[in-house]
């Protein structure tokens, strides 16, 4: 049988806050044997990772395995016979949400989710923003009936984290389950613990 290659994934960065998700999602994905990664990183991102992590573009470009520019659209990752296995927004900022739900291909990262979309692969979309607006929604569930996914990046605390990567983490892990890719990096749900005391007027 033909050696089927690696998995590609593309992680786009756009400048909503929660430039951490996209970094680590890229981290963990490059370290992952078999997953070839696939980094946009937008301007406005660049503001926000030195704002919020600290880091330089090149210090996220680092972590890839290749890197294509927003203005870049003759790059690979824009067409369909370029074959990937998904792509996330990690973090999507209400404006390219809007120009993915309208078909706005403006640059590569609208682009690149386009395609996805009508090549019929998995889109994943972290959205970042609150509250929402009327016209938030209307794209989110555009999104959603093309067959993207919409995965704001919300905490849970059954697993009680205790620190601010614990919880990163558990929201990485959950969007790698979304592209099939195994990951042990935070524990999973084995059902209520038993010595939580029982209400049995509880609804």
């Amino acid at each position: 049988m033909a050696d089927p290659g690696p998995r590609r994934i593309i992680v786009a960065i756009t400048g909503a806050t929660g430039a951490i998700y996209g970094v680590r999602l890229l981290q963990r994905l490059s370290a992952t044997p078999g997953v070839e990664t696939h980094l946009v990183i937008s301007d406005a991102a660049s503001l926000t990772l030195h704002q919020e992590v600290g880091l330089q573009r090149r210090d996220v470009e680092a972590f890839a395995h290749m890197v294509h520019r927003n203005r870049e659209i003759g790059a690979s990752i824009a067409s369909g016979s370029f074959q990937t296995d998904g792509m996330v927004i990690a973090p999507c900022s209400m404006k390219s949400l809007a120009a993915v739900a309208h078909g706005l291909s403006d640059n590569l990262i609208t682009r690149a989710a386009d395609v996805v979309l009508k090549e019929r692969r998995r889109l994943i979309l972290m959205v970042r923003e609150t509250p929402f607006n009327l016209a938030h929604l209307r794209n989110m569930t555009a999104v959603t009936e093309m067959g993207g996914i919409v995965f704001p990046p919300l905490p849970s605390f059954y697993n009680r984290p205790a620190t601010i990567d614990e919880m990163v983490d558990h929201t990485v892990a959950r969007v790698m389950d979304l592209l099939g890719v195994t990951n042990d990096l935070a524990p999973r749900w084995g059902g209520m613990r038993n010595d939580v005391p029982k209400d049995d007027g509880a609804i």
